[in-house]
């Protein structure tokens, strides 16, 4: 548990605040069940477009980089062709289950289509719930930093089970800081705060990520939910109910 007081909870979305189960079996479907319907009666559309020029430069970039498999789009081609290519390179995308900014962008915007339609319900664990409650009543300041864009975070927690939660948290942060096994991730983090680095209590599943938020002098909690994939050994204090760790 945590050691010391802290004033800032710094929170994981999956595995850690929501099953990962809501990511892998509702959120990635629907975008890769609904993204062909989706371009073919919002093609035109700017906002659209803007996401295919993004997926554009990073298939550029991937091709670039030799990164495989990869898909590239053309924007000068025919829109049924480009749609195609589109439409393969998320497809190969997210089958690799890859983090790069176009494709969590364009994810995005998808789902804020589905919550607001009432399509999706972002699914937050009870105690999750009652804890960021609990925190904020005790003063300490609540964080996110997921992998998942702020866009996606804030769909989570603003269409949530439990109702809009989104006034329990402070600020939101993804990958445009930082990859979340790089401890200076969440140096930038903490300065952008504005507090000491342990004052900032960090809870996650991923023994890499507390490994690196440890290194940068966060304190940390290894977040324990049904569906988490094994971590092996570790020296980490463990959390399945986040209501009792201590303020």
């Amino acid at each position: 548990m945590a050691s010391n007081k802290y004033d800032v909870v710094l929170l994981d979305i999956e595995g850690t605040t929501t099953p990962i189960s809501f990511v892998h079996d509702v959120l990635f479907p629907y975008v890769t069940n609904n993204v062909k319907q989706f371009f073919e009666s919002r093609w035109d559309d700017p906002s659209v477009q803007t996401h295919v020029r993004a997926l554009a430069e990073q298939a550029a970039a991937d091709i670039a980089a030799g990164t495989n498999p990869c898909v590239a789009i053309n924007l000068d081609d025919n829109a049924e062709d480009v749609q195609r290519q589109v439409l393969e390179n998320i497809e190969l995308q997210m089958r690799a289950d890859r983090k790069v900014g176009a494709l969590k962008a364009l994810q995005g915007y998808m789902w804020r289509f589905g919550y607001e339609r009432g399509e999706l319900q972002g699914v937050v664990f009870t105690d999750a719930v009652d804890a960021v409650r609990m925190w904020t009543r005790a003063g300490r300041r609540v964080f996110i930093y997921s992998s998942g864009s702020v866009e996606a975070q804030k769909l989570i927690f603003g269409f949530s089970d439990h109702g809009n939660l989104l006034e329990y948290v402070e600020g939101h942060y993804d990958t445009r800081v930082g990859a979340k096994v790089d401890d200076t991730s969440y140096t930038a983090i903490v300065r952008d705060i504005g507090v000491c680095p342990d004052r900032v209590l960090f809870v996650s599943d991923s023994i890499r990520e507390l490994q690196a938020a440890d290194k940068a002098g966060l304190q940390t909690i290894l977040s324990v939910r049904p569906g988490n994939a094994p971590v092996g050994e570790h020296t980490f204090s463990t959390s399945s109910d986040f209501t009792q760790i201590p303020l």
